[in-house]
């Protein structure tokens, strides 16, 4: 495994990641990304009084990523700023609109939007005809991209597309690098020469995956991106970039969304005008993610990356002795500290967990000592499970709210819990469900930060269970493809 790759992959791989563990103890928990497997097709106005949004999206290191555990990328910075104006106008006694981003492979993210488990798919989605008999397209927000053959250095001979005449040529099926494949091969034959051999890559692998695996020689020709390979051209020393040898001119690349979305289509394309590359901040967010390579070349660069690795055999270790999933956990240290044992806050919280030592001296939890790292976790995930257990254990309430109201008392305390599920049931509301429910009691009692606090944890979880799943997936199909 080269280092770039190696890198990448690290930065989701936290210690013994995909080793089984007990993930959910003694059927007490549930995963909190289990609502996604519901399918919705509502169009915006249903989607804002739902108050989240689902999008389908591809972990790669330029469209989302995490970087020091926190989510970044071209796609993520876009739809964060969309997200940004479905909120305008909104107070801190009302639930605001959320956005939670849904790692897939490329070959589910049309079938899943069309299904229902998706809202938008923003994956660097080229509009093809193909394509846009499924789903529709926003506004294109990236214009007059080309495609163009990307090779090994040790390649030669290529002037244009007709040179490609029975060479081998490596993409995935559901890529619009195959539709484009497929029309040159129909030229091709056309003019009585050989197709081009369309070798099918996994669709488990990221274009960048493919571009390393051509670096290393694995393989000799793919096509991508026209920005897509400036940008890995920078650090892969060794693969050449063929501007004159194009498979597809101008495309244009947007967000898909159902053909049951017009008003969902209708205010994606009034966000493209202001937002997409060509003005102010579109053409910031394009340099900081295609034209910069900071984030390819350095993903582990500083200390909260190195922390966040230091900390997971210990997330693990109590996450199972509690039955938690330890990703919630990593996920809660995250949005406490930031992976910083060091940290104190101004209420006398410490270390990465952010507990009160009075709270970890407790008989009830019996750890006074919270200044090791690991002495801090175990007391606040044990916190965290009795909780649950004393406070939250009614049958009525199903697991995963369970997990969230857990959450919400550990940052604002029971007894204020208590009195949100009571308020809850006044206002004719689900005292037993924490999302569009008790928390909209929430914001009356404490306003944003309890409500912000779960809906953060909620979100980091969503992204660290599902990435790394495909990255898990990448690197196996990586490996069947070296030599």
């Amino acid at each position: 495994m080269t280092r770039i790759l190696a890198a990448a992959i690290a930065l989701l791989l936290w210690p013994d990641a995909f080793t089984p563990d007990r993930a959910w103890g003694a059927g007490e928990s549930h995963p909190l990304d289990a609502h996604l497997a519901e399918s919705y097709t509502g169009d915006l106005e249903a989607l804002l009084e739902r108050k989240y949004i689902r999008v389908l999206t591809c972990y790669n290191r330029t469209n989302f990523f995490l970087a020091r555990g926190k989510p970044r990328g071209f796609e993520y910075a876009l739809l964060k700023e969309y997200q940004k104006t479905l909120n305008r106008g909104i107070t801190r006694k009302e639930i605001r609109i959320v956005f939670e981003f849904i790692p897939v492979s490329r070959d589910r993210l049309i079938p899943d939007l069309v299904a229902g488990y998706g809202d938008i798919a923003a994956a660097g989605l080229t509009v093809t005809p193909g394509r846009q008999k499924q789903v529709d397209f926003s506004n294109p927000y990236l214009t007059g991209i080309d495609e163009v053959l990307v090779t090994h250095k040790s390649v030669a001979g290529i002037r244009d597309v007709a040179d490609l005449a029975g060479a081998s040529v490596f993409v995935r099926p559901s890529s619009s690098y195959h539709e484009s494949l497929l029309a040159l091969n129909r030229s091709l034959l056309a003019q009585g020469k050989q197709p081009v051999e369309i070798v099918r890559a996994d669709e488990n692998l990221e274009t960048e995956d493919i571009l390393e695996l051509v670096n290393s020689g694995a393989i000799a020709r793919t096509v991508c991106d026209s920005h897509i390979a400036g940008a890995w051209a920078k650090i892969l020393p060794d693969i050449r970039v063929h501007q004159a040898v194009t498979v597809r001119l101008g495309a244009h690349i947007a967000w898909a969304i159902r053909k049951s979305s017009p008003a969902l289509k209708a205010s994606l394309d009034g966000f493209v005008k202001s937002h997409g590359k060509g003005t102010r901040l579109g053409n910031i967010y394009f340099t900081r993610y295609y034209e910069n390579t900071t984030w390819i070349q350095n993903p582990l660069e500083g200390s909260a990356g190195k922390r966040l690795a230091a900390y997971a055999p210990l997330f693990k270790k109590f996450a199972e002795r509690y039955g938690f999933d330890w990703r919630l956990i990593g996920a809660m240290a995250y949005q406490e500290s930031g992976f910083d044992q060091r940290k104190v806050s101004p209420r006398g919280a410490v270390g990465i967990m952010q507990i009160r030592p009075q709270t970890a001296a407790d008989p009830k939890i019996g750890i006074p000592d919270v200044s090791s790292a690991e002495n801090n976790v175990h007391a606040s995930v044990k916190y965290l499970g009795f909780l649950r257990s004393h406070y939250f254990d009614d049958a009525a309430i199903r697991p995963r709210d369970r997990v969230r109201f857990s959450l919400a008392a550990y940052n604002a305390g029971p007894v204020r819990i208590r009195r949100a599920r009571k308020m809850t049931r006044e206002m004719q509301l689900d005292p037993n469900r924490w999302f569009r429910n008790v928390e909209i009691a929430m914001l009356k009692i404490v306003g944003q930060e309890t409500v912000r606090y779960v809906s953060n944890i909620n979100k980091y979880y969503v992204i660290y269970h599902n990435a790394l799943e495909r990255v898990e997936k990448r690197e196996a199909a990586i490996e069947e493809v070296r030599p």
